[in-house]
């Protein structure tokens, strides 16, 4: 079968299988595919690789998922389809044999403060059902366990007492309040009821409505029934049955036994214990997205707006004879520290200590109080009593900031739901648990057989998915971890623990690099859960770069040979061993090591270094780190061993906070030294997309396109029709076409169908007006230019040094394919973080020395543009600047000239400095499991 392209591409010929067991693809066009026909075996684990923007992601999530997804929309009624994001159609000819797809990207799937890793998992689903069904609630005042009676329990505890005894059911007489005595005992005759039982025995109601003012005692009952213990037979139960039933229902729950002349017991169908009413459990009672469940303070968020503990004490060196708490200084406001400071001897208060060095009881005290001074807390309650003087106002905005809610101390629940417990723990309890700690909880739970009945199916779901977690690296994470605060690799593999846990067969799973973030020890864990979701019955196609998993795949296709326009072909479809012998694959290349990324042959010297003491965030254990700059420094470690919280919390805020710049919160450390003045600015350069909008493009990002259309607006014809560099815009009314405003096509909304995108009539998809594109360069119109790849426009341009010069820093990151017009939608994660490389890089020496902050820039990255990405780190080195990378490829790692390791687990077993120095040294370190894998 050979496939032939339409347009003027090259002719692609192949010949794929197509059986019932492939799934198989005909004549893919989306993107840069160039007519492609691949056959993908079913119930395989399928490994798409090859370079940065050759077409892997069109091919897989564009073509296969995106078709996959329609055809289910398809199957649905059109009524169903109008809610529906609406699918396009993807440009190929057919795809026959394809199943129910399911797409696991890489990105932060969310960025609500809701969502937790719980919810995500779905874990705190089960959770909240386990403690519905099997939980016990007890009461907060007595610690004893809070019961609700049935009437089965009162008839048990007749039924056990010593035959013969004398039984009286009985119920509280109660006056109503708008009722005299002689009604009330009306009303009862009139129910059935004869006697009363008081102190003296039992008294008639009708001899006391003789009387004319009878006088009842305040501790009178209703007489309801008596009975004589014997062995009962059926009948005689359910007659008690009935009579506690009525006992019950009269006294709005009370039923009281007296035995043989003494109160022996009381009984209660409220659910109520210590005079507290309790709520009974149902799964809303433990969810904070839900107002019946939540904390009414925070509502659920688990943090409120109050004082702001670190802008109160900001600088925790200082002790608090020096000043150390903000509020207290001054001549007014000192009274307070005085008053602390006279006191202190008298209660061992260390005033000459920094706050970084007391005991938790001694912060804690100085919130506090005690009776020889006013702490925190009284202070800001006197500020806040006083808010109708401007000055206390001022006083209490500058220290108010996000703090823990302090009725649920950060639970995110109601205070009801925390009475209610589960082998001696609440909810809230384990949500708190790394993982790890939660199965070794889960593995001893002990409980009573009705417990075990209800909570069977529950307890299966939950070492399901808690198993999934730790498979797939993730057993450092806390289920009340928020969602926004992961990676985008954590965030992928805890979507994988959701879908896993819904044990689907038959189904096309498509993985978008599910190694990122993860350690090579972790790699193994990972590739058995894919392993494991293929033995189900699963096709599971996973693009990726990662050579253990390239080694364990049963089926490889390699996309290229290179990227954009000079990609999109299908190189070699095959098992590894054969990939290793492919002359044409630049992958089987490295994987072979006949190409390889050689490490610098002279590391750098350093002189000037920013040293961070003391940093106790999260996991981190007290450690002193020094980040040397002017060198290629990176950060690693396993996953969850620090590396982010060091960098992103810590590092990055601190040095943005003392530029003076807006910045999320800093960090626990106890102080950060060095040559901070010698940086005058911080980038944090990660993968976000570039520009949301679809004509932003890499020439607008990296300020080149204003050069080229000052060129046009030069050319003699541009001169005598008046244009200026405005009309050679896509973005601004002049030049652009009106039809289209610019975007070259035109959208027609379809409803329940996708949207059909279709060239612009007018100016026939060139995006300007045609007096506009008659203006022309060396034969080339503003459109030509556009559609030219960078390293042809490098060319093109070789006499105009300015354009050229501008352009050239996306050749340098290795963007030489990319179209200068292409969408900035269009581009990858990796591709996206480059652009923003180039932007600098093209910006030269003029601008100070600035510290780049890459988080994991290897994401999406062939080995083949890893070495590309490493002579820009080079470039930016030599032009001054220092590079500092969060990453764990060992390649990049090799090539540093300091390295940082961090370990030796994830959670809590991390947040320790194994290594700092030269990557050679890192070998030597046998804790460490990176330099294990170096």
């Amino acid at each position: 079968m050979c496939a032939k392209v339409k347009s003027k591409e090259v002719t692609v010929e192949r010949e794929p299988v197509s059986s019932p067991d492939h799934i198989f693809i005909k004549g893919a066009r989306v993107h840069n595919l160039k007519n492609v026909s691949v056959s993908i075996p079913r119930n395989k684990l399928v490994v798409v690789t090859g370079v940065s923007g050759s077409g892997k992601s069109s091919l897989t999530m564009d073509t296969l998922y995106a078709e996959g997804q329609r055809r289910y929309a398809e199957s649905l009624s059109s009524y169903a389809r109008q809610f529906l994001m609406r699918m396009n159609k993807p440009d190929v000819d057919y795809i026959k044999g394809i199943c129910p797809a399911i797409a696991i990207e890489q990105k932060v799937i969310t960025r609500t403060p809701r969502s937790t890793v719980g919810s995500m998992t779905e874990l705190y689903d089960y959770l909240r059902l386990l403690f519905a069904r099997a939980g016990r609630t007890y009461s907060p005042v007595s610690g004893q366990l809070v019961k609700k009676h049935e009437v089965a329990d009162v008839v048990d505890f007749i039924s056990r007492l010593p035959h013969g005894s004398k039984v009286q059911i009985l119920v509280p007489f109660r006056q109503h309040a708008n009722r005299k005595a002689p009604e009330e005992l009306n009303i009862l005759m009139q129910k059935g009821f004869s006697r009363l039982y008081t102190d003296g025995g039992l008294v008639r109601i009708e001899e006391l409505l003789e009387e004319k003012s009878p006088k009842i005692p305040a501790s009178a009952y209703v007489l309801i029934d008596r009975i004589v213990v014997k062995d009962f037979e059926e009948d005689d139960k359910h007659r008690i049955a009935d009579s506690i039933q009525t006992a019950f229902y009269e006294s709005e729950g009370d039923c009281i036994l007296e035995v043989d002349g003494k109160l022996a017991q009381t009984f209660s169908n409220r659910f109520e214990l210590d005079g507290i009413q309790f709520e009974e459990p149902v799964p809303n009672l433990f969810s904070f997205n839900n107002p019946y469940g939540a904390c009414p303070t925070c509502e659920g968020f688990g943090q409120v707006l109050g004082i702001d503990a670190d802008l109160v004490i900001p600088d925790k060196r200082l002790s608090v004879f020096e000043g150390a708490v903000a509020p207290w200084r001054g001549e007014k406001m000192g009274e307070y520290k005085e008053a602390l400071v006279k006191a202190a001897r008298k209660f061992n208060f260390p005033i000459h200590k920094p706050v970084s060095e007391l005991t938790d009881e001694q912060v804690k005290l100085l919130w506090t109080g005690n009776e020889h001074f006013y702490g925190l807390n009284e202070f800001f309650k006197m500020v806040e009593q006083n808010l109708y003087k401007v000055q206390y106002r001022v006083l209490q905005a500058r220290y108010r900031g996000r703090t823990v809610c302090p009725t649920c101390n950060g639970a995110r629940l109601r205070k009801e739901a925390l009475y209610v417990k589960v082998g001696e723990a609440s909810i809230a309890d384990l949500v708190e648990m790394p993982v790890e700690k939660l199965k070794v909880w889960f593995d001893g739970l002990e409980l009573n057989e009705y417990q075990q009945q209800v909570s069977k199916r529950i307890l299966i779901e939950v070492h399901h998915r808690v198993k999934t977690l730790l498979d797939v690296g993730l057993g450092y994470l806390t289920l009340n971890r928020v969602a926004n605060t992961l990676s985008g690799g954590e965030s992928q593999r805890i979507q994988l623990t959701r879908t896993l846990g819904s044990n689907l067969t038959n189904s096309l799973y498509i993985l978008d690099e599910p190694s990122i973030g993860l350690h090579a020890r972790d790699t193994h864990r990972l590739i058995r859960v894919l392993h494991e979701l293929r033995d189900l019955g699963n096709t599971v196609v996973v693009v990726e770069h990662d050579e253990q998993l390239m080694e364990q795949a049963d089926y490889i296709i390699d996309m290229g040979p290179l990227a954009s326009h000079l990609g999109g072909e299908v190189i070699f479809e095959g098992t590894y061993p054969e990939i290793l012998k492919d002359g044409k694959s630049l992958t089987g290349k490295y994987l072979s090591g006949h190409l390889r990324i050689e490490p610098p042959a002279h590391l750098r010297k350093w002189k000037r270094s920013i040293t961070l003491e003391g940093c106790r965030q999260h996991n981190l254990k007290n450690i002193d780190v020094e980040f040397p700059l002017g060198v290629l420094c990176v950060v690693t470690g396993v996953s969850g061993s620090g590396k982010t919280t060091l960098v992103k919390q810590i590092l990055y805020p601190a040095l943005m906070k003392l530029k003076g710049e807006f910045t999320d919160r800093v960090g626990t450390h106890r102080l950060m030294k060095g040559d901070m003045d010698h940086i005058t600015q911080i980038e944090m350069i990660d993968q976000n997309p570039i520009g949301k909008s679809s004509r932003s493009n890499p020439v607008t990002y990296i300020k080149a396109y204003d050069e080229i259309r000052d060129l046009f607006s030069k050319q003699p014809l541009s001169k005598m029709r008046g244009f200026q560099p405005k009309h050679f815009s896509f973005n601004v009314d002049g030049g652009r076409c009106d039809t289209c405003k610019g975007e070259g096509e035109v959208i027609v909304e379809m409803q329940f169908l996708a949207d059909v995108h279709l060239t612009c009539e007018t100016c026939g998809g060139k995006r300007f007006k045609d007096e506009v594109l008659e203006v022309q360069y060396k034969g080339k119109s503003i459109y030509d230019i556009l559609e030219m790849g960078v390293d042809e426009a490098i060319e093109f341009f070789k006499e105009e040094k300015d354009v050229a010069g501008k352009i050239r820093p996306l050749s340098d990151v290795g963007l030489g394919y990319v179209k200068l017009g292409q969408s900035s939608d269009t581009l990858s994660g990796g591709e996206a973080q480059r652009v923003k490389l180039a932007s600098f890089l093209g910006k030269g020496k003029a601008q100070g020395h600035i510290l780049f902050i890459f988080d994991e820039p290897t994401t999406g990255l062939h080995f083949h543009d890893i070495r590309k990405l490493l002579a820009s780190f080079n470039a930016l080195i030599e032009q001054g600047h220092s590079v500092l990378v969060i990453e764990h490829n060992l390649d990049v790692i090799r090539s540093a000239d300091w390295a940082i390791d961090l370990g030796p687990e994830g959670g809590e077993g991390g947040g320790k400095l194994l290594y700092a120095g030269v990557p050679e040294g890192l070998k030597k370190v046998k804790e460490s499991y990176t330099g294990k894998f170096l």
